[in-house]
C-alpha cells in the first residue's frame, strides 16, 4: 500500500499516525449533526477522550491535531495535554457532508418518510446523499501525509469522524468504499492507526482503549437501540 508523497525524512523512518474516532456527543433529540456546530462531549464522551489520553501517555506522540468540529477537538485536548502539545486543526479531517444534516433519519419517520427526499437515496455507491467516498479519500489521505510529516519518525493522533475515518481505511486495505453503515469497525474513542515507513504505509490496526465505556448499543457492528425519534424496529439516527 502507498501513502502520500511528503517531504522531510530519511525514507526508513518509522511513523504511526492514530486516526482517532471522537466521544460520545451529547445528542438527545438523535439529530443527524454532521458538520453543524454547536455539538459537544457528553460527560460520558469526556470519560472516553480521558481514558485513550491515558493509553497514549506513554507513547512517543509528538503531534496532536484535530477536525474543527467541537466534539473532535474536545478529544483531542486531554491527549495534546497529556504530552504538553498545542491541538491543531485540520479541516481536511472534517466529517463528511450529508444533504441529510439536521435532520433526524430512520426508515419509517423523519427524512425517510418525505418522498422529496428520495431522489437523494438513487445511488448508494457515490453516495447520493452527501460528499462522495473518493472525494473523502483524497481529504483524508492528505491530512495523513501531514499529519505524518509532522511527528516524523515518532506518533501522531487526528481526531476525526467515523465516515472518513473508515474510508480510507478501506482505500488502505484495498476495499471497496461502498459498504454497510452497521458493519464499520469504528466504535467512539477507537484508534485506527496507520503505520509508515518513510512515506508508505505497510500496516493498518485497530483497537478501542475505551470500549469498556462504550454502551453496547453503540459498539462497532451492533444494532442501533430505539430512542427518540425512532419507530420499532428501526434505529435511531445518530451523527458520527
Amino acid at each position: 500500500m502507498s501513502g502520500t508523497t511528503g517531504s522531510g525524512g530519511s525514507g526508513d523512518d518509522i511513523t504511526v499516525v492514530h486516526l482517532m474516532r471522537h466521544g460520545e456527543v451529547h445528542n438527545p433529540d438523535g439529530v443527524l449533526y454532521g458538520r453543524r456546530p454547536g455539538y459537544h462531549l457528553s460527560e460520558l464522551g469526556r470519560q472516553m477522550a480521558d481514558r485513550v489520553a491515558e493509553h497514549l501517555a506513554d507513547r512517543d506522540i509528538t503531534h496532536v491535531v484535530a477536525s474543527p468540529l467541537e466534539r473532535a477537538q474536545e478529544t483531542a485536548t486531554p491527549i495534546g495535554k497529556a504530552h504538553g502539545l498545542d491541538v491543531a486543526t485540520d479541516g481536511r479531517l472534517i466529517e463528511a457532508g450529508n444533504i441529510f444534516e439536521g435532520k433526524t433519519f430512520g426508515v419509517g419517520d423523519g427524512a425517510l418518510k418525505r418522498p422529496g427526499n428520495w431522489k437523494y437515496l438513487t445511488n448508494p455507491f457515490r453516495p447520493s446523499w452527501g460528499e462522495p467516498y473518493i472525494e473523502q479519500v483524497v481529504r483524508m489521505m492528505a491530512a495523513l501525509g501531514t499529519a505524518r510529516d509532522a511527528a516524523r519518525g515518532h506518533e501522531a493522533v487526528a481526531v476525526s469522524h467515523q465516515l472518513p475515518i473508515w474510508i480510507v481505511r478501506s482505500f488502505a486495505e484495498r476495499r471497496r468504499l461502498w459498504h454497510d453503515p452497521r458493519k464499520r469497525q469504528c466504535t467512539l474513542a477507537s484508534l485506527t492507526s496507520f503505520t509508515f515507513h518513510g512515506d508508505r504505509i505497510v500496516s493498518v490496526g485497530y483497537s478501542e482503549p475505551a470500549l469498556d465505556l462504550v454502551p453496547e448499543h453503540l459498539r462497532a457492528g451492533a444494532q442501533p437501540r430505539f430512542g427518540k425519534g425512532a419507530v420499532k424496529g428501526q434505529p435511531k439516527a445518530a451523527g458520527a
